[in-house]
């Protein structure tokens, strides 16, 4: 059996995409915008002994597996035309395959994963989140390289969902809304103190100091990232007001914050760990202060908060763990916080995503030149996945804005909101 007759077999023979294959086989529509290409048999391999989607990763990482044309269109295309599928199908085929001695050998050698996929991302949930693997864990996604993240993340170097405040926004705009958008929820003025957990390359930080005259700290664990923050926060000229410190947010002394921003960290801490991360930064807070926590959340509870066998948990965020979004508003609750007001942007992300997509290919040769062209495949196949996500409903994106209240119950709050979309 050819390896196109496979595909057609799973796709049907009018699959809105072409096919080709290391043995000459070819199916699909010629000169369709999308294109996959088999290079080796060894795909096979990869395909039939890694679990679920992990497998097509796998090959597509090592180059086994092309993808030609628009990766959001590639997987919305293959998502449609493989809906059908059943279990019954696949191991009907998967017996055809097995007729054939070259894949039948391919089929029964065992792959190691690609060296991308991070060695430590499948021990067991009580040994996660320490100080240690934690920085581990954030080390392998953000210290890539400064110089790839500028190319994938434009100007603003913000590595979190933008807000589009128009339409036809662009990315740097709805990520400058973005900041402003956290900055008038805490409620900030100039003189006060923010402590930015989880700060990236600096943009809250920097957006605070320059936009409100607030004297921001930044706090990350990426080595490169605060190595990145504070040159950028010297040649802006905002040294006096903004500091970003490479340490563990446990780490941070300083107490007495007018406002804490969490933006794209809760993901990282682990659903054990959020009753004391809330609890340390309400502790953080004065009487009075505000608290935005911005966080990727699941729809529900119902499914285990991270799939161990997944791509996302294997090669980009090891250790992360996401929980829905009345969760996560009950762990700010009891940990003291008065819950003012929340709101989901999940099309928001897709539409940032779908910007930082087309970012990586117009800088794609540049991409692999840099960090190599498996971590570039990573970076396409993830983000266009994540598009889907958003869109689709299988992942969110809320912000949860909680009040640290006074002795006798006062809350300093606006009887209405007063920060706009």
């Amino acid at each position: 059996m050819t390896l196109a007759r496979v595909f057609e077999q799973l796709a049907g023979a009018e699959a809105p995409v072409e096919f080709t294959a290391y043995d000459g086989s070819k199916a699909g529509v010629p000169g369709a915008p999308i294109r996959f290409d088999v290079r080796s048999p060894y795909a096979v391999s990869y395909l039939v002994n890694s679990p679920g989607a992990l497998g097509l990763a796998r090959g597509y990482v090592t180059g086994m597996i092309d993808v030609n044309g628009d990766m959001i269109e590639a997987l919305t295309t293959m998502q449609q035309v493989l809906s059908d599928v059943t279990p019954r199908d696949k191991a009907r085929i998967v017996a055809g395959v097995l007729r054939d001695p070259l894949l039948r050998a391919a089929m029964s050698r065992r792959l190691d994963p690609p060296p991308q996929e991070a060695p430590f991302s499948r021990i067991p949930s009580w040994l996660r989140h320490s100080k240690r693997r934690d920085a581990k864990a954030i080390s392998h996604h953000y210290d890539v390289s400064n110089t790839f993240y500028e190319w994938v993340l434009g100007p603003s170097m913000a590595y979190t969902c933008a807000c589009y405040p128009e339409e036809h926004s662009t990315l740097e705009e709805a990520q400058f809304h973005k900041h402003d958008l956290v900055a008038k929820k805490i409620g900030l003025r100039p003189g006060m103190r923010l402590l930015d957990v989880g700060c990236g390359w600096g943009g809250m930080v920097m957006h605070a100091a320059k936009e409100y005259g607030v004297k921001a700290l930044g706090v990350t664990l990426s080595k490169q990232q605060a190595e990145w923050a504070q040159k950028a926060i010297a040649d802006r000229g905002l040294s006096d007001l903004a500091e970003v410190r490479h340490m563990d947010y446990r780490d941070v002394t300083e107490t007495g914050f007018d406002a804490v921003s969490s933006i794209g960290l809760t993901e990282h801490i682990g659903k054990k760990n959020l009753p004391s991360y809330f609890s340390f930064l309400h502790g953080k807070l004065k009487r009075g202060g505000r608290m935005l926590n911005h966080t990727i959340t699941r729809p529900n509870n119902l499914a285990p908060p991270r799939k161990e066998n997944g791509f996302i948990n294997r090669y980009v965020f090891p250790d992360g763990e996401l929980e829905g979004p009345g969760y996560v508003q009950q762990q700010m609750n009891d940990a003291g916080f008065e819950i003012r007001h929340q709101e989901n942007l999940r099309e928001h992300y897709a539409r940032t995503l779908t910007a930082w997509c087309r970012n990586l290919e117009e800088h794609w040769d540049e991409a692999v030149a840099e960090v190599g062209e498996g971590t570039a495949r990573v970076w396409r196949v993830y983000m266009a996945g994540c598009v889907l996500g958003f869109n689709q409903n299988w992942i969110q994106l809320h912000q949860t804005l909680g009040v640290k209240l006074d002795e006798d119950g006062g809350s300093r709050m606006p009887l209405r909101p007063d920060w706009g979309v």
